[in-house]
């Protein structure tokens, strides 16, 4: 196995963008194909692992960039939300960059379009739900410690892609009401869905860069990021079959 990464710059509303795609170049054939959208600060050196262990599981990881090529943040910035609450503002445009994220993804000569999931972190998790809401060619989505609100826009009724909510019971960005509420909305839209709640965790629990917060409902737990992980790799694996 010979895993490499290479920059993907595609057109948008907005754009352009830069994304990261990481693949087994030794893998023979097309294979499906993953977007991996991030959380708050946007694309960066966490989510090209992410996209390298989604190589190492047989698959091909495409990092996506919603923001802009060269637009991201630290949590040193002085307002590291600035893109995010841009999008969180218009989420038609969040919906339509998500689009054009997934057709990047498509159009890799690595990629089997036709078996094709998303992923996302944080603010990544409200994305790829909104791309289950919109209709995107995905076969699921899976949402680690994402928002639950919705877009505020007619979707069709029913939800076709499958999701996996992966929840920190502690997340004060989404409490039960809020967790309740969602589950309501995929069963009304006849989702196939199912939701992991973990309890002790709260937001960001798979961030190991936020291991020691002492910020209560927020930072890293081992265990729910290991079972997120490996029930990920199970409904990839259920998906692709």
């Amino acid at each position: 196995m010979a895993i490499e990464r290479q920059t993907i710059i595609y057109d948008g509303p907005g754009g352009p963008f830069e994304g990261v795609a990481a693949f087994d170049s030794t893998a023979p054939g097309p294979r499906p194909g993953v977007l991996i959208v991030p959380n708050v600060l946007g694309e960066k050196e966490q989510d090209r692992v992410t996209a390298e262990r989604i190589a190492a599981l047989g698959h091909v990881g495409f990092v996506a960039d919603l923001y802009g090529q060269g637009k991201r943040t630290t949590r040193e910035s002085p307002d590291p939300a600035m893109y995010m609450n841009a999008l969180n503002a218009d989420r038609p445009l969040l919906r339509d960059r998500l689009r054009a994220s997934l057709a990047a993804l498509h159009a890799l000569p690595q990629v089997d379009a036709a078996r094709t999931a998303a992923i996302g972190y944080c603010f990544g998790g409200k994305s790829v739900i909104d791309l289950a809401r919109a209709g995107g060619d995905v076969r699921g989505v899976v949402a680690f410690h994402g928002i639950f609100d919705p877009p505020g826009y007619a979707y069709p009724t029913t939800i076709r892609a499958k999701l996996l909510i992966c929840h920190g019971w502690e997340d004060p960005l989404a409490p039960p009401e809020a967790v309740t509420g969602l589950a309501a909305e995929l069963s009304a839209a006849g989702a196939d869905w199912q939701l992991h709640g973990y309890g002790g965790a709260g937001h960001g629990f798979t961030d190991a860069s936020q291991k020691g917060s002492t910020r209560p409902g927020f930072g890293y737990n081992a265990n729910a990021d290991r079972r997120s992980w490996a029930a990920m790799t199970d409904f990839l694996a259920e998906l692709f079959d």
